[in-house]
């Protein structure tokens, strides 16, 4: 796969990384998400990957990343199972694509973000914040999950 000048203008790449790709002047995408990872820049090796990927590897990619962390929010939010409800209406659709399941999987993902939503007016301002910075802090510190999950859509991708 091929990660062009032309590719990054089309897919909307930030100024700054539009910059990086041009200094490196390699157009391998597996070489590019490597580089990326090593540079510590998951999120954008993260962005490439995405945007490379079809519906289908979207939907797995995001099953398998979600799988990664679902243990940090079912810890903070016990008694809400509507992330884990979206993760099982997704793999649902991956396993039988029928207008059926595809409704279920929008109603959960809906659902989950109405909870995000819910959980975030009803702390307010400073619990939200808190709850951002702690996201922000275990993306940060857990780099073997990152890792994981942009070597999973190297694989997806097989690159």
């Amino acid at each position: 796969m091929k990660i062009t000048n032309e590719w990054l203008h089309g897919q909307g790449a930030c100024v700054d990384g539009y910059a990086w790709a041009l200094r490196r002047n390699h157009d391998d995408a597996g070489r590019t998400i490597a580089e990326l990872m090593n540079e510590d820049r998951f999120d954008w090796a993260n962005w490439v990957i995405v945007r490379l990927m079809t519906h289908e590897q979207q939907i797995q990619y995001a099953v398998f990343a979600a799988e990664q962390v679902i243990s940090i929010y079912e810890k903070e939010y016990p008694d809400d199972d509507r992330p884990r409800k979206a993760i099982e209406a997704a793999r649902a659709v991956l396993e039988n694509r029928t207008d059926e399941n595809v409704e279920a999987e929008a109603r959960a993902e809906a659902a989950a973000a109405e909870a995000a939503a819910a959980a975030a007016w009803a702390a307010r301002a400073r619990a939200a914040e808190a709850a951002a910075a702690a996201a922000r802090a275990a993306w940060a510190a857990r780099a073997d999950v990152k890792t994981a999950i942009i070597r999973y859509g190297m694989e997806l991708l097989n690159i």
